[in-house]
């Protein structure tokens, strides 16, 4: 199994709030991420395919079509956008980078494998929201990894 990684970043303001709970416990549980005026960060994105190459390509998937797809899936609707209002797949959704990168992999899931190489994988999608603050979503790490 060969693992191929595409990274890119965009720029993009959210602030965590759960409208179902009160003002007080949204400002004790999220602290400055909850300010009314929001905040931003500077986004890497890393999408990894797994899979074995194409006979014919030498390619698990061609890195020009992956960036492809996440500039039209995930960049172009992000970047200097405010998650919370801007984006319509991440409508009710509370922007924490756990559930990003959940909803990353969904946007990019059937695309990429459509054009990967047969029986690849859209393997991970990881999220550095800072360079200390990273989430990833990888649904097969428990099962391909042995």
């Amino acid at each position: 199994m060969v693992f191929v990684t595409r990274q890119a970043h965009f720029n993009a303001a959210h602030r965590l709030h759960n409208p179902e709970k009160s003002e007080e416990w949204n400002a004790s549980t999220y602290g400055k991420c909850n300010y009314p005026n929001w905040h931003g960060h500077n986004y890497i994105i890393k999408v990894t395919v797994a899979g074995n190459p194409d006979p014919e390509t030498g390619y698990v998937i061609d890195l020009g079509k992956l960036k492809q797809i996440m500039k039209d899936q995930i960049l172009d609707p992000c970047d200097h956008r405010n998650l919370n209002l801007d984006v319509p797949f991440l409508k009710n959704i509370i922007p924490t980078s756990e559930n990003l990168v959940k909803v990353f992999f969904d946007q990019l899931k059937d695309q990429v494998e459509a054009v990967a190489s047969e029986g690849s994988v859209l393997y991970s999608v990881e999220l550095f929201e800072t360079e200390r603050n990273i989430a990833e979503y990888c649904p097969f790490k428990h099962t391909i990894i042995k």
